[in-house]
């Protein structure tokens, strides 16, 4: 033991470069990368055979993987606080992986960067702060209590010889289970996401290239000349961008609970197989609105072209974007837009949030401020935006109890989390059979909502919370999302029965875009009509004898 302490001068607190790089790098793989240790066990035994060897070259394999981005990151000089600085972040992203199942990726990245201070702040709890505490900011301040001794000039041979020995270990142990290594990988390609820091690390040099570093793209327009179909009719349509709604939980879909009490009074149109482009809203929310589709959507090309706002704008019909999220993801950049302030001196805000009924008076104010007649309306709701999805209806439509009233939603009960979720969908119901009453009373000839969300939500599924999940990994939950469609032409018999035909279709955001160009009828050379959902639909269609040409 002695021994021991006089190779790392504890006593005095003084440490070679070498040793401080190794001892913070240890720290970092056996506390923080425990989940990546026990996945990539799970997936390197098979039944009735493990290779222990291999097995146990994967932490040694890490640990010098680990030595070697540290002594990078870096470069000598800047040791410590790059070191310490890696020890805090990694007690905030092995918190948000063991209790919520996260995943960092670069569209995590962008939604974490583009998340506003509410949101940030909903994720603070208790037991954040003890973990964070205890994992992060006291081995920190241990961590900078240790002097590193040697000039520069000895750190840099110090550093040459560790990465010397680093390499030459990752060299024996690729040489020696590059099979295994090989296998594993190509099966498991998520794992490396698991990896704490340098996944977030990996993904943060993508965004920053993505967006700071690449030179902008040259602005796309996409159709100079759309026009309106019909000017003489007026026309109405508002589409609802739901958040963090998930369809199972929806009564539409077949839920036990009547979550959907209020809108299927209303006579309207469920569509049952809808999947999202992302599990997030960064990347959702634009993508839906994009001409391009889930496969090769980038937030940098769609960035540098035109929405279908911008033409269905350009066209004559008159857009407007009102928010009651974060923001539009840029969606609504040139387009009038609106963010509600959580103003507390309004009934339904409480200075962080407002409840999303808000957005009903919003709706009334704008149509009686316009004289254009067409007009398209994007609401934008903070739906059941969690963790805290408690605050996201008021007590009187608290149907289902005892709530999870926290954020720290993974100590909820299983009863709790749906509970409180279930209220959100159900208020979501509620604000949606509003709005459609305002659509009722207006005095426009068509009229139609059409409502969907950004993206689904896990409630604790095979260990996961929240969203985010990379797509390609992601679990249904994520995914499946609900749509609801309402119009004053399902009057029409055969119009409703054309509808009814197309619910229980598979679509997805896809076919966002060419839906809404069909439902305010615009003539734009990006219109697909294969892709809109209603095209089948449409009077010319039926006189073609097509009803079901979707």
């Amino acid at each position: 033991m002695k021994n021991a302490f006089k190779i790392f001068n504890i006593s005095s607190w003084h440490v070679s470069y070498s040793h401080f790089v190794c001892l913070v790098s240890m720290y970092i793989v056996i506390v923080f990368n425990g989940l990546f240790l026990y996945n990539t066990f799970i997936a390197a035994t098979q039944p009735g055979h493990i290779n222990w060897l291999f097995i146990t070259s994967i932490p040694l394999l890490l640990f010098s993987l680990t030595i070697l981005v540290l002594s990078w990151l870096s470069l000598v000089t800047f040791v410590k606080p790059v070191l310490l600085f890696s020890v805090l972040l990694c007690s905030l992203l092995f918190y948000s992986t063991l209790n919520y199942g996260v995943i960092f990726d670069k569209s995590m990245l962008q939604n974490i960067v583009e998340t506003n201070s509410g949101e940030a702040f909903s994720y603070l709890n208790f037991q954040l702060v003890i973990f964070v505490v205890l994992l992060g900011i006291l081995p920190t301040y241990l961590f900078s209590k240790f002097i590193i001794i040697g000039s520069f000039r000895v750190r840099l041979k110090s550093f040459v010889k560790l990465n010397l020995f680093a390499l030459l270990c990752c060299a024996l142990i690729a040489a020696t289970f590059y099979k295994e290594y090989a296998s594993v990988g190509r099966n498991n390609r998520q794992l490396t996401s698991y990896i704490t820091p340098f996944a977030f690390y990996t993904a943060g040099y993508k965004y920053l290239r993505d967006n700071y570093f690449y030179p902008p793209l040259p602005f796309k327009v996409l159709d100079n000349l759309p026009a309106l179909e019909n000017k003489t009719t007026t026309s109405l349509t508002v589409m609802v961008v739901g958040e963090t709604a998930r369809a199972a939980n929806f009564s539409l879909q077949g839920y036990s609970r009547a979550t959907n009490a209020y809108t299927s009074k209303l006579g309207v149109k469920y569509f049952s197989d809808v999947s999202s482009c992302g599990t997030a809203t960064a990347i959702s929310v634009p993508c839906m609105f994009s001409r391009l589709n889930r496969k090769e959507y980038d937030s940098r090309l769609a960035n540098s072209q035109e929405n279908v706002l911008d033409i269905i704008q350009r066209s004559g019909v008159e857009v407007a974007w009102i928010d009651n999220n974060s923001s539009c993801k840029g969606v609504c950049a040139r387009v009038k837009s609106e963010n509600i302030e959580p103003n507390k001196k309004h009934s339904l805000c409480d200075g962080d949030y407002c409840f999303d009924e808000i957005l009903v008076s919003k709706l009334k104010d704008r149509i009686a401020k316009s004289n254009v007649k067409h007009k398209l309306i994007i609401l934008h709701m903070i739906g059941s935006h969690g963790p805290t999805y408690y605050r996201r209806y008021p007590e009187h439509a608290s149907l289902y109890k005892p709530d999870c009233d926290r954020s720290d939603i993974q100590n909820c009960t299983t009863t709790e989390l749906t509970n409180t979720y279930d209220n959100t969908i159900a208020y979501t119901d509620r604000v949606l059979s509003e709005l459609i009453k305002v659509l009722q009373e207006s005095n426009e000839m068509e009229k139609s909502l059409l409502y969907v969300s950004d993206h689904g939500e896990s409630l604790g599924e095979k260990g996961l919370y929240l969203h985010g999940f990379p797509y390609a990994l992601a679990p249904t939950e994520q995914t499946h999302i609900p749509m609801i469609f309402w119009s004053n032409k399902l009057t029409d018999s055969e119009f409703n029965r054309c509808v009814e035909m197309q619910h229980s279709k598979t679509f997805s955001h896809d076919n966002i875009f060419d839906t809404l160009l069909g439902l305010t009828h615009v003539n734009s050379n990006q219109y697909q009509p294969i892709y809109d959902i209603f095209n089948a639909c449409k009077a010319e269609a039926y006189n073609e004898g097509i009803p079901n040409a979707v």
